[in-house]
């Protein structure tokens, strides 16, 4: 997914405060509701007033995200988004003892956000992120459907704590099927892979269901609880990513309709860099299919990421020359490991990025015995062809149980562009490549 979005849209949670006594201003704050406050600061956001809503944040909050970042975050939203239109209504929550205000708004571009809004005892604001974001425009089947063909069915994922809702898709017709479970990329995902009015993993579990094949697909740990993987310390990609995907592995071995010799792992960007790790894992899969995959080191992603969509309209302005040399920065910490316990680089802590830089995608995806399919998309800016892509052709060119295959006009989720690729052509409505859907299925029908 949208990596400069995972890092714009930063996710905090600040649950230590300090209270040093309140002056009369103060005093007038606290006799106002958490509801009336969140109204205020999103207004001072709706009038341009950055700077006032700043000051709503608890000192925890702004040692964590600085005002330029706060800055540089809503001008990526607006950029993105369209302007603030509108405060839409509030509702009110309470989690783990906090209070938590979720305020809907409008934006120009014909989308709305609700915001998470979490409140300290002393009514300052401790966290503040985007709890969804979607588009009025609803979702259409791609012409390559055929929904006649298969059935839906709810399903759970995992186990308590970490049971996650997911969805099958079924084909319609008597038999048993191969079967794939679709792994996400980066950020709080749904099982649809959502970003704007699309809906890739959706797409190809349509598209696959209409070619006789199962497909499991669910919301990522970091979706259904977002509280509690943001303040892990412990959290590394194996439990963001690896471990509900191996569970989900054995809920498809548990399905009669299932061909349990033909159980694939489908990942895209960030769920394909780990998909080795889950075969690796996981023994009862039957082959690994990349999207997008990385080969180099996600904080190198991040920060080219960061450096292509400043540079793209020609122009480095002073928001994005900040973002930039924060991200460096974020990276040397990286590299070195100079992180403390306590401490969030690019939103996660030290053991994410320890686990990282122990892993190496394409040693793993080298050392298995299964088929592998890799595909990339020559107009795709996060995940590249030049550099990525570059990579896996040249581990695996030779390989003859790997099979290969690029598209010039495909971006990182796989749709049909022209011209330099951009993140906001992620938000105009278009659907997973149709040569995709059937070049995936064809192989796992035994087309290989």
């Amino acid at each position: 997914m949208n990596l400069k979005l995972k890092i714009m849209l930063v996710t905090i949670i600040l649950i230590t405060a300090i209270s040093t006594g309140c002056n009369e201003e103060e005093k007038k704050i606290e006799e106002k509701t958490d509801s009336e406050i969140a109204i205020e600061f999103m207004t001072l956001i709706l009038n341009e007033n950055l700077t006032g809503a700043y000051d709503y944040f608890s000192s925890s909050m702004t040692n964590q995200f600085s005002y330029d970042q706060f800055v540089g975050t809503w001008e990526y939203i607006e950029k993105t988004y369209g302007e603030l239109d509108s405060i839409v209504n509030t509702t009110e929550s309470v989690e783990d003892g906090y209070d938590i205000i979720f305020i809907n708004c409008t934006f120009a571009n014909d989308y709305y956000i609700i915001f998470k809004i979490v409140f300290e005892n002393n009514n300052e604001i401790s966290g503040f992120w985007t709890e969804k974001i979607d588009t009025i425009t609803a979702y259409s089947a791609p012409e390559y459907v055929d929904i006649t063909k298969f059935k839906e069915n709810k399903v759970t994922i995992g186990n308590y704590p970490w049971e996650l809702p997911g969805t099958i898709t079924i084909p319609n017709k008597e038999g048993s099927f191969p079967a794939v479970v679709l792994v996400q990329g980066s950020g709080a995902s749904d099982r649809d892979e959502t970003i704007g009015p699309n809906k890739p993993f959706k797409d190809i579990a349509w598209g696959l269901g209409t070619n006789d094949i199962i497909v499991l697909r669910y919301d990522k740990r970091t979706k259904v609880y977002p509280e509690d993987t943001a303040i892990d310390k412990n959290l590394t990609v194996k439990e963001e990513v690896v471990d509900d995907a191996v569970e989900a592995v054995k809920l498809l071995n548990e399905y009669d309709k299932v061909n349990t010799s033909q159980i694939y792992v489908l990942g895209h960007s960030l769920g394909a860099m780990m998909a080795p790790q889950i075969a690796s894992i996981e023994q009862n899969i039957s082959g690994i299919i990349l999207l997008a995959a990385p080969a180099r080191n996600l904080e190198d992603l991040i920060y080219n990421q960061t450096i292509y969509l400043s540079e793209l309209d020609g122009v480095i302005d002073i928001n994005e020359s900040s973002l930039i040399n924060t991200t460096k920065d974020a990276l040397k910490k990286i590299k070195s490991l100079n992180i403390s316990e306590d401490e969030q680089v690019l939103t996660v802590y030290k053991a994410y990025w320890e686990y990282l830089n122990n892993y190496n995608q394409v040693k793993i995806a080298d050392s298995l015995n299964i088929p592998i399919m890799l595909l990339q998309g020559k107009r795709d800016y996060q995940v590249t062809y030049t550099e990525d892509f570059f990579i896996w052709n040249n581990t695996f060119s030779d390989n003859s149980n790997t099979f290969l295959k690029t598209y010039d006009k495909l971006n990182h989720l796989f749709f049909e562009g022209e011209g330099a690729p951009t993140n906001t052509e992620y938000l105009e409505p278009g659907h997973v490549s149709g040569e995709v859907i059937q070049y995936i299925s064809n192989w796992i029908n035994g087309e290989k």
